[in-house]
């Protein structure tokens, strides 16, 4: 007897009578559908979510029902027939983060049905109707990647209890946790944590990174000087940006922050400055700017003494409502106590000191990162990627990353942009990372110097023993079988230590 067409209203019927909410989307990632338990449990966020896509990222410039959606996007693995068990998550309105397990089932399609698109009803309900139907056969989970009509999403009916640490991010070993894990931890810290700061690149559990996010925070809570301490590539800048733009935010409420002014003082004069100092004098004398002005002074570690004497002075006489941030490769109060950099004026910038380790001291959070990353490049295009292989994991590990968290973000990017799967596997990576490895693997042999004074004295000392231990340590007769007179081989013997 032919299946009969499921009716729309009575399938939605039946999963609003469920008590565990259920979500629908089509194979687009666009939601389709939402019970009413659902509903219920999203309050106001489910409001402008049927018809809205879902990317699979946590990413903290997202608000609103993008947001909301973002937390409840399946893993990429379910686009290519997995069933997945993952964490769903969102902001309540109170600012509590619900979170909730949810088991992803998708629906499969066969070549001849693929011609047949989502998004073509004229209503949720019709879009629903068609998945009920074509998947209404039993359908396995894929042996191999097929088409996927839709996904439907079953959440628990119960939030998972909260489990944060002392500053907000949950403790978890992430060193060899896999992408869904990794995406979760993401998530969490992005939602408990970086939105106190807006700094995402802290993310990690080592006590360096923790003892960063609390400099940061307080960074972020006043208005004193900062001074961003980390080799090129480690983040100082767009910490810094983080710093100044939470500051507004925080302190002043302002919707729209001051200039933050960018100099690098590899370059820097005191006439440019002075220039600076004097036109940001005149801004605020006019009350033009919106918010409190940032002057960023980049790698202030390489001023000239010189410039660093100039430059005391007219920080000396700036704005009060100037803030003072700065980079450098080394703790300027290092520096001088080696009588390398003005103490005035590393007292003047190191107010608060934020020190970031560089990427080879945070081993156990690239994992993390390479997550973190992967989700910037989801959230920027239309492709979703669940995750790295285990063995493009392996190669990113090898690698030294001379160019910090700069080098890892841009070796994602390169390799989101040219994988072809849901997941990023080895052949996917940047090829300087392959010659690296085949580098590592044929080292360079370095040659044995060889010092002539000591060979030729080993080769004596050992001829001299042996002579001796001939004639039972008779020296004249040993003198006469080395071609040496007696007195000469005494000499010899205790310029070598033999004697």
């Amino acid at each position: 007897m032919p299946l009969q067409r499921i009716n729309a209203t009575e399938l939605a019927r039946l999963l609003n009578s469920a008590a565990q909410p259920i979500y629908v989307l089509d194979d687009e990632l666009t939601v389709v559908f939402l019970n009413r338990a659902c509903r219920e449990w999203l309050g106001a966020a489910a409001e402008g979510l049927p018809g809205r896509r879902c990317a699979y990222h946590s990413s903290l410039t997202v608000a609103g029902p993008d947001a909301v959606a973002a937390g409840l996007c399946p893993p990429p693995q379910v686009s290519n027939g997995q069933a997945v068990v993952a964490n769903v998550s969102y902001r309540a309105e109170d600012g509590r983060l619900a979170e909730r397990r949810a088991r992803f089932l998708p629906l499969g399609i066969g070549p001849e049905r693929g011609c047949e698109k989502m998004g073509t009803g004229t209503s949720p309900d019709t879009d629903l109707a068609r998945i009920a139907h074509v998947g209404s056969e039993p359908v396995p989970i894929f042996s191999q990647p097929q088409s996927v009509l839709g996904i439907i999403a079953l959440v628990d009916a119960a939030d998972q209890p909260p489990a944060a640490d002392d500053d907000g991010s949950r403790t978890a070993d992430t060193a060899e946790a896999g992408p869904i894990a990794l995406h979760g931890h993401i998530s969490r810290f992005r939602q408990e944590a970086a939105a106190r700061y807006g700094a995402d690149r802290l993310i990690g559990n080592g006590p360096a990174m923790r003892l960063a996010r609390r400099q940061v925070e307080l960074a972020v809570g006043s208005r004193c000087s900062v001074l961003l301490v980390g080799l090129p590539g480690s983040g100082r800048q767009h910490l810094a940006a983080a710093i100044h733009y939470g500051s507004n935010a925080a302190l002043s409420g302002a919707s729209a922050a001051g200039p933050l002014i960018p100099l690098d003082c590899s370059l820097l004069g005191a006439d440019l400055l002075d220039s600076t100092i004097a036109a940001l004098n005149r801004v605020n004398a006019r009350g033009e700017s919106p918010g409190q002005c940032t002057l960023l002074l980049n790698r202030v570690d390489e001023l000239s003494a010189d410039v660093q004497t100039e430059l005391a002075i007219i920080l000396g006489r700036r704005p009060p409502a100037l803030r003072l941030l700065a980079t450098a490769a080394q703790p300027l109060a290092e520096l001088a106590r080696h009588k390398k950099f003005r103490d005035d004026l590393a007292a003047m910038l190191s107010t608060i000191v934020v020190e970031l380790p560089p990427l080879a001291q945070r081993r156990d959070d690239l994992r993390l990162l390479t997550q973190l990353f992967l989700e910037e490049a989801n959230a920027a295009g239309s492709r979703q990627i669940g995750g790295f292989s285990a063995a493009a994991l392996d190669r990113l590990d090898a690698y030294a990353w001379p160019g910090n968290l700069d080098e890892l973000a841009e070796v994602v990017a390169q390799s989101h942009r040219r994988a072809a799967g849901p997941e990023i596997g080895l052949e996917d990576l940047p090829e300087k990372l392959h010659l690296a490895a085949q580098a590592a693997a044929h080292p360079r042999r370095t040659e044995e110097t060889i010092v002539l004074d000591e060979y030729l004295a080993r080769v004596e000392r050992e001829l001299i023993r042996r002579a001796l231990a001939r004639v039972k340590g008779n020296k004249a007769r040993a003198a006469r079988l080395l071609g040496m007179t007696r007195p000469r081989l005494y000499r010899r013997m205790v310029q070598l230590g033999l004697e």
